[in-house]
């Protein structure tokens, strides 16, 4: 039979095996968090931000002026007639409800040489909105302006400036340039004639993109002054897509486009 300090050395053994048996589950337990931890720190450091073009990196004092437009026409014949008089081009973004109420205008826009762009199909906050349902949105629009002037969009300004990572690489995928805005005129906010022309005018830089609507209340009063001041600042005007760089480019993280081989700064 088995002395008692047999059985006292068994039962030490017993405790030292379970012990260093719980150890190695412990440790197991924790190399394994530290992997799915370090994975899951690895695919968000992968899904990095997606960003638009707010401006473009460029110094030969050219810029961009873009109008919105979802509800009111009734200035746009006007401001395209200020933009004649004035010797500039612009990019137009249109939702498909205005393109659907008014496809003379939509066309006119065209025939005096500006630029269209995809602003949705019903204005909604595309971030809120599956993959397909932002190509749906982006689709129904283009196909009808493409039915109105033979053409399609390849410029994308999201409704209320809302986006993200999805919105921004469903309308690469569908072949668009995503754009946002450096200076925003705010003439929404109908303050009045020399607010936004002051708005609109100070520290507009090259390679700025310019925001304005078509329906605003003060648009056609201001508009003139506007652009005198952008000739006097040695600004040449122009539409978005000639704003922005030709080639490979690279956008860094306050959206400012760059040439590929530009080294950008890091978030």
């Amino acid at each position: 039979m088995m002395k008692r300090t047999e059985h006292a050395a068994v039962a030490e053994k017993g405790k030292r095996l379970a012990a260093g048996t719980l150890l190695a589950i412990v440790l197991l337990c924790a190399v394994s968090a530290a992997y799915v931890s370090g994975a899951r720190t690895a695919e968000v450091v992968a899904r990095k931000r997606e960003l638009p073009v707010y401006s473009v990196d460029r110094d030969d004092g050219r810029i961009a002026i873009s109008f919105d437009a979802a509800w009111g026409g009734d200035k746009t014949k006007k401001i395209l007639d200020i933009l004649d008089e004035n010797g500039v081009k612009a990019t137009f973004f249109l939702v498909d409800i205005w393109t659907q109420r008014f496809p003379e205008l939509v066309q006119e826009i065209a025939a005096r040489g500006h630029e269209i762009g995809n602003h949705s199909t019903t204005h909604p906050k595309m971030s809120t909105l599956s993959r397909e349902k932002i190509a749906q949105e982006l689709e129904t629009m283009s196909a009808n302006v493409e039915k109105l002037i033979g053409q399609r969009p390849t410029l994308f300004r999201p409704p209320y400036g809302d986006y993200n990572n999805d919105v921004v690489l469903t309308a690469r995928e569908n072949g668009y340039e995503v754009i946002q805005w450096s200076v925003d005129s705010l003439d929404w906010k109908n303050k009045g004639v020399q607010p936004l022309i002051d708005r609109a005018t100070k520290n507009v830089k090259s390679g700025d993109i310019v925001l304005f609507h078509n329906d605003s209340q003060y648009i056609v009063d201001a508009l003139p002054a506007v652009l005198k001041k952008y000739r006097e600042q040695g600004l040449n005007v122009g539409p978005v897509s000639q704003v922005l760089l030709p080639g490979q480019t690279t956008i860094d993280p306050q959206g400012k486009q760059h040439p590929a081989a530009t080294t950008v700064p890091e978030v």
